[in-house]
């Protein structure tokens, strides 16, 4: 699953760190997240969709493989 979690990120002038810590996860896992290595709960994606104003399809974008 592709996402927008670094771009939406750097718009709002965070740091992983900064984003982890509102979400309540790791930083790791939010590197993990936007590397793409990681696919978030529903709970996680809805919390970072929610934090950066914007609906969940519009961060997380599924693919067919």
């Amino acid at each position: 699953m592709k996402n927008k979690v670094e771009e939406m990120r750097k718009i709002h002038n965070e740091k992983q760190e900064d984003l982890a810590k509102i979400v309540g996860v790791s930083r790791q896992t939010i590197i993990s997240i936007e590397r793409g290595k990681y696919n978030p709960s529903i709970l996680l994606a809805f919390k970072i969709a929610n934090h950066f104003g914007k609906k969940i399809e519009e961060i997380f974008i599924y693919e067919e493989e």
